[in-house]
């Protein structure tokens, strides 16, 4: 299993690592390249690792008889998503902002002049939304990069998701994650099938994470303490904005909101191993335990028997389970009734 994917010289991607966490800000721009910078410097002040932007245009995404959607209130798909195309001389100015301030740039690209566009500006991670993962070209295009791809899962079988991963593997690229999703908008929170995250890391040997539709921050906090390396987030400014995805998305207080549970949560986690008491239990540690006690006045010399000593706090004193190493040996020290005995007393 591959363990840990370098993103940059910030960022490492691993079972061992924090969530990497990523404000999708999709096509909650609106059209508008102040507001996508403004999504940005916001994401950054949340807490985000990263920021995503969608790339796709209408003509190639989907066909002009494509029915309406139910959540969109039918409404002609078609005319929607042209209007949500983000203009794609934006994006090399999208990614040099990003990059002056710290913050990891990436996207979906939905076609090949999109992948092309993010392969000359050195992006250096990419997304294939749970709708493409079948287009198995458009994959094995993204995969060529050498980059890694994070591909969601949304509406898969088993069987799709192996498809995907054998056409980046045929390129010579493993640096894949997998990321469950709910394919609705927003997702009912009883649908997320948040065991998924295990199951998937299980089963194909890869990171795993989250990509979550929820309305609130639930689903991601869980999916996060069953392993979820990645956790991506759609961002919006204002829910009450028109656009399809601003009304399930998270507005910047709740994300970092959000984003301050997760690194409390994860502190909370610990590393799962139990090698003695933390330094915070110290004082517990001495004061709280049992330790061999002198149930009566020891004097020097004398040979102590089981009905001399007793087991109480502090553990200032030898342990318990020491008791047989001390029975019918002459204690070198007096010890008063009710003090514990420590090992130079014997």
């Amino acid at each position: 299993m591959i363990r840990s994917i370098k993103i940059d010289k910030r960022y490492t991607i691993g079972i061992d690592q924090p969530c990497f966490i990523i404000a999708e800000i999709g096509s909650n721009h609106d059209n508008s390249f102040s507001k996508a910078i403004k999504l940005i410097d916001k994401a950054i002040l949340a807490g985000a690792n990263a920021v995503k932007f969608q790339i796709f245009s209408a003509k190639s995404h989907y066909s002009k008889y494509t029915p309406g959607f139910k959540y969109l209130k039918k409404k002609n798909t078609y005319n929607l998503i042209k209007n949500l195309e983000i203009d794609r001389s934006w994006v090399k100015k999208l990614k040099a902002y990003c990059d002056r301030k710290k913050i990891i740039f990436f996207a979906s690209p939905c076609d090949l002049e999109a992948i092309e566009i993010l392969k000359k500006l050195n992006t250096k991670i990419y997304k294939v939304a749970s709708f493409d993962i079948t287009d198995l070209d458009l994959i094995k295009n993204i995969a060529k990069t050498q980059m890694p791809i994070i591909l969601s899962t949304g509406m898969c079988d088993e069987s799709d998701i192996r498809d995907a991963i054998n056409v980046c593997k045929k390129q010579k690229n493993k640096k894949i994650i997998l990321l469950q999703c709910t394919s609705l908008y927003p997702a009912p929170k009883k649908i997320a099938n948040l065991n998924s995250i295990k199951e998937m890391k299980t089963k194909f040997n890869l990171i795993t994470g989250y990509s979550d539709h929820t309305i609130d921050d639930d689903a991601a906090l869980i999916s996060v303490c069953l392993g979820s390396k990645v956790l991506e987030k759609h961002f919006t400014l204002s829910k009450k904005l028109k656009g399809p995805d601003h009304k399930f998305a998270s507005e910047p207080v709740e994300f970092k909101n959000m984003v301050s549970k997760i690194r409390l949560y994860e502190k909370m986690m610990g590393t799962g191993i139990k090698n003695g008491p933390n330094k915070l239990e110290l004082e517990m540690y001495k004061k709280g335990r049992r330790s061999i006690h002198a149930k009566r006045n020891l004097k020097k010399g004398e040979i102590i028997n089981s009905k001399d000593i007793i087991f109480k706090r502090p553990g200032l004193g030898l342990k318990p389970k020491y008791i047989k190493k001390i029975l019918g040996k002459k204690i070198k020290k007096s010890v008063l009734k009710d003090k514990w005995i420590t090992k130079d007393m014997i």
